[in-house]
C-alpha cells in the first residue's frame, strides 16, 4: 500500500515538541538549582559584641574596633562577592548545560527526523514495491480473469452448438415423426372413413328398415284401432238402440196391460233399466278414460258419482282406492268427462232415485281395455 507524503507541519511536529520539552528542562533544572542552594549565614564582624562590651574603653580603642570592623565588613563583601561569582558559576554551569542538552534534544530530534525520512522512505519504498507487486497481481487476475472469459466463452459457443445440433437433430426426427404421423393419419382416416361409411349405410339400412317395420305397424295399429273404434261404436250404438227397444217395448207394454201388470212390468223393466244405465255409464266413461301407464290388469277402484234428474253429473269421488293413485285421478276424470247423460231424462223418479248418489266398480276389464 503506497504511504502518504506527509505535509511541512507534519514534517516539524516531532521537533517543535522536543524544543519546547527541552527548555523547560533547563528552566526546571535552574528553578531546582536555585532552590538547593545552601544558605550563608549573614556576614557579621567577628568584633562587634567586642565593641559593645567595650563601650567604655578609649577612644583608641574605639578607633581600632572600627577598623576592624571595615575588615570585617571587607572580608564580608568579598565573601558575598566570592558566593554571588560562584552563584553565577553556577547558573552559567546549569545554562550552558541546559544549552548541551538542548544541543543533544536538537541532535536526537534531528537524528530522529533522519530516521523518519529513512523509515518513510523505506516505508514510500516498500509501498512503491507493494503497489507493483499489486499492479503484477491485478494484471495477472486480470490475464487469469480474461483466460477464463475465454474459456467461459468457448464451453459456451461450444455448447450452444451442441445444442443447436441437437435440436436440430430433434427437429429432423420430430419431422420425420410428422410426416410419419401424417402418412398414418391419412391411412387411419381413410379407414375411418370407410369404417364411418359402412357403418352409415349400416345405419341407414337399419334405420330405413326400422321405419318400414314402424310404418307398417303404425298401419297396422292404425287399422287395428280403426276396427277397434268401429267395432265399439257399432256395439254402442246396438246398446243405445236396444235400450230404446226396450224402453219402448216397456212402455208400450205399461200402455196395453193392466194396472197391476203394468206396475209388475214396470219394476221389471225399472231393473233392466237401471242395469242398461249401469253399463251406458261405463261405457261412456271408458270412452273418455285415458289410461295411464300404471294401470294394472286386476286392479279395482270404486266411485262414489252424484246426479241430478237430467243426467248431469255433479261430483265424483273415490270411496275405496285401488292403491294406485293416478289409475284412481283417471277412473275420476273419466267420469267427470261425461259431463250428462241425457237417457236419464225419460226415467221415473223412483227409478231415478238409485242414481242420486251411488257407487260404480271400475276395473280395466269393465272399461274394455
Amino acid at each position: 500500500m503506497q504511504q502518504r507524503e506527509p505535509s511541512a507541519s507534519e514534517s516539524y511536529f516531532w521537533p517543535s515538541i522536543w524544543a519546547i520539552g527541552l527548555h523547560v528542562l533547563v528552566f526546571a533544572l535552574l528553578f531546582v538549582s536555585f532552590a538547593m542552594t545552601p544558605e550563608l549565614p549573614p556576614s557579621k564582624p567577628i568584633v562587634q559584641a567586642t565593641l559593645y562590651q567595650l563601650k567604655s574603653k578609649s577612644q583608641a580603642t574605639t578607633q581600632t574596633n572600627q577598623k576592624i570592623a571595615g575588615e570585617a565588613k571587607k572580608t564580608a563583601s568579598r565573601q558575598t562577592e566570592v558566593e554571588q561569582l560562584e552563584q553565577k558559576k553556577v547558573e552559567q554551569e546549569a545554562v550552558k548545560a541546559a544549552e548541551q542538552k538542548k544541543a543533544d534534544a536538537a541532535q536526537k530530534a534531528e537524528e530522529a527526523r533522519e530516521a523518519a525520512e529513512a523509515k518513510k522512505a523505506e516505508a514510500a519504498a516498500e509501498a512503491a514495491k507493494a503497489a507493483e507487486a499489486k499492479k503484477a497481481a491485478e494484471a495477472k487476475k486480470a490475464e487469469e480473469a480474461k483466460k477464463a472469459a475465454e474459456k467461459q466463452q468457448a464451453d459456451i459457443a461450444k455448447k450452444k452448438a451442441e445444442e443447436e445440433a441437437k435440436k436440430k437433430a430433434e427437429e429432423e426426427a420430430k419431422k420425420e415423426a410428422a410426416e410419419e404421423a401424417k402418412k398414418q393419419a391419412v391411412e387411419d382416416a381413410k379407414k375411418k372413413a370407410a369404417e364411418e361409411a359402412k357403418k352409415k349405410a349400416a345405419e341407414d339400412a337399419k334405420k330405413k328398415a326400422a321405419a318400414e317395420e314402424a310404418k307398417k305397424k303404425a298401419a297396422e295399429e292404425a287399422k287395428k284401432k280403426a276396427a277397434a273404434d268401429a267395432q265399439k261404436k257399432k256395439a254402442q250404438e246396438a246398446a243405445r238402440k236396444a235400450a230404446e227397444d226396450k224402453k219402448a217395448q216397456a212402455l208400450a207394454e205399461l200402455l196395453s196391460d193392466t194396472t197391476e201388470r203394468q206396475q209388475a212390468l214396470a219394476d221389471e223393466q225399472g231393473d233392466q233399466v237401471a242395469g242398461d244405465f249401469d253399463d251406458l255409464i261405463r261405457l261412456r266413461a271408458a270412452e273418455g278414460w285415458a289410461r295411464p301407464p300404471s294401470a294394472r290388469k286386476g286392479m279395482t277402484v270404486v266411485l262414489q258419482i252424484n246426479m241430478l234428474p237430467d243426467g248431469t253429473i255433479t261430483n265424483v269421488s273415490v270411496a275405496r282406492s285401488s292403491g294406485d293413485g293416478p289409475y284412481d285421478s283417471s277412473a275420476v276424470a273419466a267420469v267427470k268427462n261425461i259431463g250428462r247423460l241425457t237417457e236419464m231424462q225419460g226415467m221415473k223418479p223412483s227409478d231415478f232415485n238409485q242414481y242420486r248418489s251411488f257407487k260404480m266398480t271400475f276395473t280395466p276389464e269393465d272399461l274394455a281395455l
